[in-house]
């Protein structure tokens, strides 16, 4: 089992991040709280197409933004594409490979949904020595934007595309990890790719660290069987999250949580720091954060003056 690997914060009371920066910073310090817990199952949750700066904002003096673009107007304003979500995710998972690098490389897996998304990672990672891991995908065939039209004319092979053939056919069994993996990376899993997590985690067994990047396990409805659900739900642990609360039960809220504190329900005023609205030992449901919200003054509310999208671009730039 991963012991101490980097350092982490000590403090034991739930605080808000500052910036990205700080959510990074005490993001780490979750984990590596939940390493210390022996914690071998991690759920790991940033907003939804959080801007970490890993690979646009690299002049001095710039640094990304933790805004949570949720559909509304302002979403759409900021332009919120699938391009957006993927450089996201990416940029998650290359700050967690440079987190464990001081195990080295070859026992790092990232592993993500498809073929091309393991190839957009490799060309940007390539000779970056803190991004060293073994980047792997999922669907190893799987390839965004092809699609088989009709049937082709077979044409005479040669030896070695006969060979290459073969192995091909070879990467379309069950995906595995590499025996000396310590952790594996699986970023933005959904219910399909969960079905492979759930396989990985029976077969590698507690000795290797699971982490769900970006998974929004919240979202998902079904799970293939009641063990999966067990696993998802149960067994793996919310060391980190950042996300909107619901925008029907409480406007302008989020909820966070780091490992091993408290949940928060918070607010961003128009004017102020951020508020804190309730802390809970669980995830808060709907029906909580409608009652969380109900709880305040009225005259704090400020209502129809904000939106979340914009509070988190104000609040964590």
């Amino acid at each position: 089992m991963i012991g101490n690997v980097f350092g982490g914060s000590d403090s034991k009371e739930p605080q808000l991040p500052k910036d990205v920066k700080d959510a990074i910073s005490k993001c780490r310090g979750a984990v590596q709280k939940g390493l210390e817990g022996r914690i071998s199952r991690m759920d790991v949750e940033m907003p939804v197409g959080a801007n970490f700066g890993v690979e646009s904002n690299k002049s001095k003096g710039k640094r990304g933004n933790l805004s949570s673009l949720t559909g509304d107007e302002s979403s759409q304003q900021e332009g919120l594409t699938m391009e957006k979500l993927d450089t996201s995710n990416r940029e998650l998972a290359r700050l967690f490979v440079e987190m464990f690098q001081p195990l080295g490389g070859n026992h790092i897996a990232a592993v993500f949904n498809d073929q091309t998304l393991a190839d957009q990672a490799r060309k940007r990672w390539a000779g970056d020595v803190s991004a060293e891991c073994n980047i792997l995908a999922i669907d190893r065939k799987g390839k965004r934007g092809v699609m088989k039209t009709g049937k082709k004319k077979k044409k005479a092979k040669g030896f070695a595309a006969k060979m290459a053939e073969e192995m091909e056919e070879d990467l379309s069994g069950p995906f595995a990890l590499p025996k000396d993996t310590e952790v594996a990376l699986f970023v933005a899993p959904g219910p399909k790719e969960l079905i492979a997590v759930e396989r990985i985690c029976n077969e590698m067994g507690m000795g290797t660290c699971v982490i769900l990047l970006n998974a929004r396990l919240s979202l998902i409805d079904k799970y293939a069987s009641d063990e999966a659900r067990m696993l998802f739900t149960e067994e793996f642990e919310t060391v980190w999250s950042l996300s909107a609360a619901p925008q029907e039960d409480a406007p302008g809220c989020l909820m966070h949580r780091a490992y091993p504190t408290d949940w928060i329900l918070a607010r961003k005023p128009a004017v102020g720091p951020p508020k804190t609205i309730a802390l809970s030992k669980d995830k808060f449901s709907a029906e909580k954060c409608k009652e969380a919200y109900g709880s305040i003054n009225v005259s704090d509310l400020e209502k129809g003056t904000e939106k979340l999208a914009e509070n988190f671009a104000g609040w964590l730039k």
